[in-house]
């Protein structure tokens, strides 16, 4: 494992900015990597509820698994996942 990805790992205390930027952050890779459906997931996400946001979360991770070729991108909303807690 990298020094990012445990790095990424323990980090639990993100506001809804920090998490909303983490959001832009997998939006944006998954537009780099050619992954229109998963951008479009967590297009205009910002400000929206955490219920919504888990749900999305949710069927990203459910759909990137099985592609350890997207392993950033599934680090990241294993990040956004575990802070979805401090969203108020």
């Amino acid at each position: 494992m990298s020094n990012h990805e445990e790095t990424l790992k323990m980090v639990n205390n993100l506001d809804r900015g920090g998490v909303e930027a983490r959001l832009a952050e997998i939006r944006s890779g998954a537009q780099a990597a050619g992954l229109a459906d998963l951008a479009q997931m967590f297009a205009g996400i910002e400000g929206a509820p955490r219920a919504q946001i888990e749900e999305k979360v949710k069927s990203a991770l459910k759909w990137l698994a099985g592609k350890p070729e997207q392993k950033s991108l599934v680090a990241l909303l294993e990040l956004v996942e575990i802070n979805l807690p401090n969203l108020q």
